[in-house]
């Protein structure tokens, strides 16, 4: 009797316990991982229409020669800012949110290890941020040294440099917090029977993020503060007038950098690894390798980080080995790109909005991951350097590569979030429009940068000038197509049509074992394991 009492209590508390609290207070104090993943997604998409609006102010500026609407120093502010903001602010918290918001779904575990650190990690950003675009305004002008914020033109900022830099160390706190979370949650409560080799690509991608995350932001902390000690305190680490060097940042930024680049792809290329075999209704082929390759990627980044500066006098071994283990690199990512495409080689494939953008992904990072082959050429690299070739390329890599993966993930897991389907047509719609005007925007940039139009500056030679108004023109066509986005979530979240269970007929893995939307709380009693499909568990069924 006492047993069925307490069993009875035990259920009246766990019914409770299900319950969302109300009101403002619940997102202020959550440590539910979806309201916190939901929170990190609101606030990447809204830094990302704020890193967005300064990119249309730069297109704006180069639309013709001349200077238009800005002055040079407030040019280099927002080509700045745009930098800054739209890496630490819309690609970084984006993919975060999306691992709050799925790990846990797809480990089995209830939630992440470390809940009130999760809580913390995200509420310092809007102050971080708030610190950092609010540099724009104070005397003297903002930041104007490039996102990469080389010395001397950085420490010759005035009152806007701390405020920076103190931005940044927040940053790197909320990533280092949330990485530490990330790996505590995949390696100490995963369902029991899942094997860190039949985790979700999306798990294992993020799980090797995270390492690199604490690697290199700490890397980044110290740079930084070398730059404020330099500004404030008369040391002279990058000062060549008191016997420091410049070229010295440059080495420890690109430590932080390349790896970091890799930080804003793994998880992308984790995500498309879910969506391609979902939507090719076969397996992913080749799961150990893809598993592989990415910890090999992770590897290499850390040391090829001086292809950046082929340009600074460094002696001809060095240049040897960092393009010889720059086109290493392609080796890993060339057995991904493989991956991909035989897993869609003779699958039913139906082209849904997830697929598309996984699609756009594959063949356009290629481009990206050509273009760089190119660049890690030292001698060809001279020529590149500094160019619009080389802003063509990372966007290549880094707007299909990280944005549309972004993308691609949300339009996958929206139903299971909400419980709605989103109206497919404008999904499509916003696909196309993105896609198309993506390539209108960046390809030019390839032309501009070979015919050797420098980067980084308000106005131009008259030769440059057709192809910079095609750019511009793309740019803003790119931006508008953006604002579909946010109409079609909001469209979704308020209602539509009922989603599934299993939202789409060829998705694995235990997510899709939840109910649609899943509920607040998930797997309070751990999934049991059963048959392995190449990575994507299935849940056991008891019957």
């Amino acid at each position: 009797m006492a047993h069925s009492e307490h069993a009875a209590t035990a259920h009246e508390e766990h019914d409770d316990h299900d319950h969302k609290p109300k009101g403002l207070w619940r997102w202020v104090s959550t440590t539910n991982h979806k309201d916190i993943g939901t929170l990190y997604l609101i606030f990447s998409c809204t830094m990302f229409f704020v890193a967005g609006s300064f990119a249309m102010l730069i297109r704006a500026e180069l639309f013709k020669p001349g200077l238009q609407f800005l002055d040079p120093a407030l040019f280099n502010t927002f080509t700045t800012m745009h930098g800054l903001v739209m890496i630490f602010g819309a690609i970084m918290p984006g993919f975060v949110g999306l691992a709050n918001w799925m790990i846990p779904m797809q480990v089995g575990a209830p939630d992440m290890a470390l809940p009130r650190m999760n809580n913390f990690s995200f509420w310092i950003l809007p102050f971080a941020f708030t610190l950092l675009i609010g540099s724009i305004f104070v005397p003297g002008g903002g930041m104007a040294g490039g996102w990469t914020l080389y010395p001397p033109l950085s420490i010759q900022t005035g009152d806007a440099l701390p405020m920076a830099i103190f931005s940044i160390h927040l940053m790197g706190a909320s990533s280092i917090m949330g990485a530490i979370n990330i790996i505590v949650t995949i390696m100490n409560m995963r369902a029991p029977g899942m094997s860190l080799l039949r985790m979700p690509l999306f798990v294992w991608t993020w799980l090797i993020t995270a390492f690199l995350l604490i690697a290199v932001m700490p890397v980044l902390a110290g740079a930084v503060t070398m730059l404020l000690t330099d500004h404030f305190f008369g040391t002279s680490f990058f000062n060549a007038a008191g016997g420091g060097d410049p070229v010295m940042f440059q080495h420890i930024f690109w430590f932080f950098g390349h790896p970091e680049v890799y930080i804003m792809i793994l998880p992308g290329f984790g995500i498309v690894s879910e969506i391609i075999p979902t939507f090719s209704r076969k397996p992913l082929f080749g799961y150990d390798a893809m598993v592989y390759a990415t910890a090999s990627i992770a590897f290499l980044s850390f040391i090829v980080w001086a292809h950046h500066m082929f340009t600074v006098g460094l002696p001809l071994a060095s240049e040897l080995f960092f393009m010889l283990s720059t086109m290493l690199i392609a080796i890993p990512t060339g057995v991904k790109v493989f991956n991909w495409s035989a897993t869609l080689y003779r699958g039913s494939i139906s082209y849904d909005p997830p697929m598309l953008w996984a699609l756009a992904f594959l063949f356009l990072f290629s481009i990206g991951g050509f273009s760089g082959l190119m660049l890690a050429i030292a001698p060809a690299d001279f020529q590149y350097q500094d160019t619009y070739f080389v802003v063509a390329h990372f966007h290549y890599v880094l707007v299909s590569g990280a944005l549309f993966s972004i993308m691609g993930a949300v339009y996958y897991w929206l139903p299971k979030w909400t419980g709605h389907m989103y109206n497919m047509k404008l999904a499509k719609w916003h696909f196309w429009l993105s896609a198309i005007f993506f390539n209108v925007l960046f390809f030019p940039q390839h032309f501009l940068g070979l015919a050797g139009m420098p980067r980084r500056i308000p106005d131009y030679a008259t030769q440059f000038a057709d192809w910079n108004m095609v750019s511009s023109l793309g740019g803003f066509a790119f931006g508008a197509s953006q604002l579909l986005f946010p109409y079609i979530i909001w469209q979704c979240v308020r209602g539509g049509e009922k989603a599934t269970d299993r939202v789409w007929e060829g998705a694995r893995g235990l997510e899709w074992e939840l109910p649609s939307p899943a509920p607040y709380h998930t797997w309070a009693e751990a999934p049991a394991m059963a048959t392995l499909d190449h990575g994507a568990p299935v849940h056991e069924t008891h019957g």
